[in-house]
């Protein structure tokens, strides 16, 4: 009697690895904000498999109260977590987080992407050392999309890198570029130059390099030039380049601004009852408005330059802000963010090109927060 085939190791499927692995105790108030992101994000990806790592004890009855998160997670146990509060070295040295072991997950291939609203400064640092940094670029980068008079674009550096050179301003186009066709869906984005003038000779030498740079390479058609700070809100360029300390700086001058023109719009609104009919008469328009500029549709920035996604919440997010991060993970992984950074740096002549910058893995300075 002929015995049936038996199936060789090599015969049984890989399992599919997890879409995300989810830093479910990373935050200002969590977990409670992170299992309600999951469940939002539930019904927007129902067939996204999702790695929720933290203290189980604490997560299996919270999970119990939303039941569509947890038909899409599975709980791994992590024996501690990283406050807010930690030093990135302190935090390299907490073998058992849910944050490193979230990493430790991308790393292995068990899990495609990562998100936390945790410790931005731990974040990088574990992203860099346990993640690492994808053959070419030298300093990975901080990326978001933000609103614009002319729709969504994005920026970077937003924080990861203070000071930065010619090179590094070049990778970031390459990833910014690569973001906006992933997250905008935009298949030639404009790519601009952040400067205190649109002249060619405006600006240090660093940027001047840069730009000559983007000028002579396959970039080059969608290299608008330098622009100004009023560009990033005009809409100017769909991808905006600068280094992490201005980026984060225009970045929160924006928050700011915004705060500033609807607490000013509050007061005027209540100034007497003509003002309050005439607020009445205007409501839907600033609801649509409010709705447009909502920072949570825009919550969730990428570590972009890394051998996997990395995606930072805002450690204050509520569930839908959370949520928004998700989706920001889930395009980055299915619109396949690395390889379009790979074949660009490919065409560049820079994929596993030497670096003569610090190096991916090494512990750098905490970035802006």
């Amino acid at each position: 009697m002929s015995k049936a085939p038996v199936a060789s190791d090599r015969d049984v499927a890989a399992p599919r690895p997890y879409a995300l692995a989810v830093d479910a105790m990373g935050g200002d108030r969590a977990p409670d904000i992170v299992l309600a992101g999951l469940e939002l994000a539930a019904d927007r990806h129902p067939t996204a498999r999702v790695l929720l790592i933290g203290d189980e004890a604490v997560l299996t009855p919270a999970l119990a109260r939303y039941p569509k998160a947890a038909r899409i997670c599975d709980i791994r146990h992590a024996s501690a977590s990283i406050s807010m509060e930690m030093k990135p070295t302190a935090a390299l040295r907490v073998r058992g987080s849910s944050m490193r072991l979230a990493m430790e997950a991308v790393a292995s291939g068990e899990a495609l992407g990562v998100v936390s609203a945790g410790n931005s400064g731990a974040m990088l640092a574990l992203a860099k050392i346990i993640v690492k940094a994808l053959p070419g670029i030298s300093r990975p980068a901080m990326v978001a999309v933000q609103p614009s008079s002319r729709g969504d674009s994005v920026m970077l550096d937003l924080g990861a890198n203070i000071a930065c050179d010619a090179r590094n301003l070049v990778e970031f186009a390459v990833m910014g570029e690569a973001f906006a066709q992933a997250a905008l869906g935009l298949p030639r984005p404009t790519i601009g130059l952040l400067n205190v003038g649109s002249e060619d000779l405006k600006g240090d030498e660093r940027l001047r390099q840069a730009a000559e740079r983007l000028r002579e390479s396959v970039l080059a058609e969608q290299f608008h030039g330098f622009v100004e700070g009023h560009d990033i809100t005009a809409g100017t360029t769909d991808v905006v380049v600068t280094d992490g300390f201005t980026g984060n700086v225009a970045l929160k001058t924006g928050e700011g601004a915004l705060k500033l023109a609807f607490g000013l719009l509050k007061n005027v609104f209540q100034t007497n009852l003509l003002t309050r009919i005439g607020y009445l008469l205007v409501r839907p328009g600033l609801e649509r408005m409010r709705e447009w500029i909502d920072p949570r549709r825009y919550n969730g920035a990428v570590f972009v330059g890394l051998n996997g996604i990395v995606v930072k919440s805002h450690g204050g997010a509520d569930g839908e802000s959370f949520a928004s991060a998700i989706d920001v993970a889930m395009d980055a992984v299915t619109h396949n963010l690395n390889d379009k950074i790979r074949a660009r740096l490919d065409q560049l002549g820079m994929l596993g090109a030497d670096t003569d910058a610090t190096p991916a893995n090494a512990v750098a300075p905490e970035p802006v927060s």
